[in-house]
């Protein structure tokens, strides 16, 4: 299995640049982030060079403080679709190939109809790039738009773009849903991207209620070959986290 370190939560104490280095020499084969955009593209970008790695996703800005996305928010639509232009144009510049639209706080047929349109601009402004929507669980993000996998299929579906795609974060289903590897399989075609990270502390993905060396073995058996994301709170130094990698890096 190959991996991915989310410099959201590792290494999230250097700047991206650096972040990126210590990623490669801890043996990554790819990087994701959250929010990039304080970095100067062209720095990011020298560093992936640099290293060989490549930037597999970032985030949608989420909005003002307290909020976490714009997309699914009525009246919000023009900041909603810059935000979505700004992380295409970032992505861009950096080579990165996907990116997640982050929906908001927000419920009902109208909240729907909004993200609905957002997510159509984000996909004919960038066909070239996968566009990525994630179900976060409610005990994280009480009243987040996007919670079920279900859900996000639905929307997918209708949405009729063969570049907007299901990241699938194995914390945030299993704690919604639970029945993961059915999921998994049952999924596969919309996947665009899987995170991985204990439940319920979102620590190492080592222990806790999900065994990840059967979900790589899932992973594997689905033929999936694109790294997957740690996307996990190390506690102490990132360094000091990483002995889950060497055995599931195995399967």
């Amino acid at each position: 299995m190959k991996f991915s370190a989310n410099l959201g939560f590792l290494w999230n104490d250097l700047a991206l640049p650096d972040a990126i280095r210590a990623a490669a020499a801890a043996g990554f084969h790819a990087v994701e982030c959250h929010w990039p955009y304080e970095q100067a593209p062209e720095a990011v970008a020298a560093a992936l060079a640099e290293t060989g790695l490549e930037m597999l996703g970032l985030n949608t800005l989420r909005g003002k403080p307290g909020e976490n996305g714009l997309s699914a928010l009525p009246g919000r639509e023009a900041e909603a679709r810059a935000e979505i232009d700004r992380a295409i144009a970032y992505a861009r510049a950096i080579g990165c190939g996907a990116i997640h639209v982050m929906a908001g706080f927000a419920e009902g047929p109208a909240a729907e109809a909004v993200f609905r349109a957002n997510l159509d601009h984000a996909c004919r402004a960038a066909p070239e790039l996968t566009i990525l929507i994630e179900p976060l669980n409610r005990h994280d993000a009480p009243g987040y738009f996007l919670t079920h996998s279900g859900q996000a299929l639905d929307l997918i579906e209708r949405a009729g773009h063969e570049n907007l795609k299901l990241m699938f974060d194995c914390y945030h289903l299993q704690i919604m849903e639970g029945d993961l590897t059915r999921r998994l399989q049952a999924l596969q075609p919309v996947i665009g991207h899987v995170q991985i990270a204990a439940v319920p502390d979102r620590g190492t993905p080592d222990h806790g209620e999900l065994d990840f060396r059967h979900i790589c073995a899932t992973l594997r058996d689905l033929g999936w070959a694109r790294p997957v994301g740690a996307e996990y709170r190390p506690v102490g130094p990132t360094g000091d986290s990483l002995g889950w990698l060497p055995a599931l890096r195995a399967i």
